[in-house]
């Protein structure tokens, strides 16, 4: 075949090259052309061979020779400008200065950031919970325990739909609302809490997949309603609601611990990454309460509401020799195992919260700071008649026409008149500041929730008629703890002790906080006027007790309605001591608004106070100071008030 002369076109050249050749070189320059059109590293380098190769093809001789000449192809002396290379070199560049900068930034300046958000995916802090303190008794019995119990978790993928009824049965809870609870999106959800020991081993049994329990406790009170109002309870999260629990809650709670572990992807512990750090277990808090006693008082309340079908009543009982309390009970009361039902009526503490006017159980202090001041003497007389008197516009009555009699005698009969007549006697700022020594007007220095303080108004304002009516028990309010803490003076030598409810060696060691607030001569007369008030001709006969000395200040207080007093509404207390030959205990009752006839302090409150001094002075082991007699029928007395 004849060769082609040099100087025929390309064009032409192209012409002649076989289709089979033509097949393949085609291709290739147009390959060429595209990555030239590009400007990419990738043309420098491969545009010109695969032109090349193409073009080679394309002008090669017909007969195939493989020495004949190529024809020189364009794109082969194609070369990029300068500034087109030196871009691709800064852009190359740019990039790895990037990745190393970004390299530096996650490796070295925000290192701490990234291996924290690591550490979050698979690293947690497990709180290890302190177990709750106790709560026990003088002697140590139990009134509060942390009992051991679980949490049912489960993980919706994993339980069977038809382990749904079983399960919801053991939970005591409808199939719906545990269906309900499984259905979501969350891996991980809460069936129940505070599961008792004996369920979660049923529980257990069924070998349910996806079931987990987790160590839990509940707050147990083994004495129930008895002592609820004074150790109180938890929520469901252990932290104190009311009573002791509240008010020594930091004690009780102690301090979690924690444990950092590695966790897979399924939630299970892989290994600790540190040393736990264990739980401080809470502290075992002592109450001054005596569990016999409290519920002795308790039994004895409840007995009396009932009776007569008063509204609510209380109960006080303090040792005498340094104001601890013994016993504090409230009715209507609660159980603390079950509160599914409780009321506000139920849940209030009234013994420390409730104020309210203490009627004639305040008399005897106007009568001592007449004696310590000096203008009468137990023997000396007052006149009393004709059963009332006037102040002002205002009228002070008696319930009977006492005439002439002792001081000893008037507070033996309880006398509006002799009281009131001595109050006017006295300054009132005396008054205002005797009262205020007795702790009247101020909240007792005891550790518990919701302490009221009462209420004396300031004596810049009082008029003759308040003067007078304050002597015996109206115009001001205290609270039943506060009455039963005025006669821890008279019990001794006249020092006035403060309540407690926690046992405080420290305290009871110093007692720095006691206060004299009357003679002893007056103390020891005070008593024997008391004693006088339950014997024969007294208001108070009811609250005698077998084997007993006893002494005690009867009150009726008529209940405030709005801006005026009910006619037939009272509150009935009686507030006394026993033995008097030694008073170990001081016991105040109250009985909220009785029914009925009897209404009387003496009548209502008095046999309550019988019973509870009685069995606690046995329970105590004091010995008897008197005979046991039948109980005295007197002809002649006088009446309750």
């Amino acid at each position: 075949m004849p060769r082609i002369p040099p100087d025929v076109s390309a064009t032409a050249r192209s012409n002649t090259v076989p289709k089979r050749r033509s097949f393949i070189a085609f291709p290739c320059v147009k390959l060429a052309q595209i990555l030239r059109s590009y400007y990419n590293p990738f043309h420098v380098h491969c545009g010109p061979v695969i032109g090349t190769a193409g073009f080679a093809l394309m002008t090669r001789k017909q007969n195939h020779d493989p020495y004949a000449p190529v024809a020189k192809n364009p794109v082969l002396v194609a070369r990029l400008p300068m500034w087109r290379s030196k871009l691709i070199v800064i852009l190359v560049f740019a990039a790895f200065a990037s990745l190393i900068g970004r390299a530096l930034w996650v490796q070295i300046v925000n290192r701490d950031f990234y291996v924290e958000q690591g550490q979050k995916r698979y690293q947690r802090t497990i709180e290890l919970d302190a177990t709750r303190g106790r709560i026990v008794d003088r002697h140590g019995a139990m009134l509060a325990v942390s009992l051991a119990t679980y949490e049912i978790w489960a993980s919706p993928k994993l339980l069977d739909e038809a382990a749904h009824a079983p399960l919801a049965k053991l939970l005591d809870m409808p199939r719906a609302e545990l269906t309900r609870r499984v259905s979501g999106d969350k891996s991980f959800v809460l069936l129940k809490r505070q599961v008792d020991a004996q369920t979660a081993a049923h529980i257990d049994k069924l070998d349910l997949a996806g079931i987990t329990r987790i160590a839990d406790s509940k707050r147990f009170y083994p004495e129930g309603e008895a002592a609820a109002h004074v150790v109180g309870f938890t929520d469901i999260e252990d932290n104190g609601q009311e009573g002791i629990e509240l008010s020594a809650n930091e004690l009780l709670a102690g301090q979690p611990g924690e444990r950092e572990v590695i966790r897979d992807r399924l939630g299970r512990v892989i290994s600790d990454t540190r040393p736990l750090t264990p739980a401080q277990n809470g502290a075992t808090v002592h109450l001054t309460i005596d569990r016999r006693i409290q519920q002795l008082a308790y039994a004895q309340l409840k007995t009396a509401v009932a009776k007569h079908s008063a509204q609510a009543g209380s109960v006080v009982v303090l040792d005498a020799r340094n104001g601890e309390i013994l016993a504090l009970a409230n009715y209507p009361s609660f159980d603390p195992n079950d509160r599914a039902r409780l009321t506000g009526q139920q849940l209030r503490n009234r013994a420390v919260v409730d104020t309210f006017e203490p009627g004639s159980t305040i008399k005897p202090l106007v009568v001592a700071l007449s004696l310590d001041r000096g203008l009468v003497r137990p023997d000396s007389m007052i006149d009393t008649a004709p059963g009332w008197y006037r102040i002002g516009p205002n009228v002070v009555h008696d319930t009977s026409n006492h005439g002439r009699m002792t001081i000893a005698e008037a507070l033996q009969k309880s006398s509006n008149i002799a009281l009131a007549k001595l109050a006017l006697n006295l300054p009132a700022e005396t008054i205002w500041d005797k009262y205020q020594e007795y702790g009247l007007g101020r909240a007792p220095q005891l550790t518990f929730p919701g302490v009221a303080a009462g209420r004396v108004r300031p004596f810049a304002r009082w008029r003759p008629i308040e003067q007078a009516t304050m002597a015996y028990g109206y115009g001001l309010s205290t609270s039943l703890l506060q009455i039963a803490q005025v006669y821890t003076a008279y019990a001794g030598d006249g020092t006035l002790h403060p309540v407690s409810l926690m046992t405080d060696p420290a305290r009871s060691a110093a007692r720095g906080d006691r206060q004299r607030v009357t003679t002893p001569a007056t103390a020891a007369a005070i008593r024997s006027m008391l004693e006088m008030a339950t014997g024969a001709g007294g208001t108070g006969r009811a609250a005698n007790v077998d084997g007993y000395r006893v002494g005690g200040k009867t009150g009726t207080a008529r209940k405030q309605v709005g801006a005026t007093y009910a006619k037939n509404r009272y509150r009935s207390l009686f507030v006394g001591m026993a033995p008097m030959s030694d008073p170990r205990l001081i016991v105040a009752v109250m009985i909220d608004d009785p029914a009925g006839r009897a209404f009387y302090g003496g009548t209502v409150a008095g046999p309550v106070f019988s019973a509870v001094t009685g069995g606690a002075l046995q329970l105590l082991g004091v010995p008897p100071d008197a005979p046991v007699t039948a109980p005295a029928t007197a002809a002649t007395h006088a009446p309750d008030v």
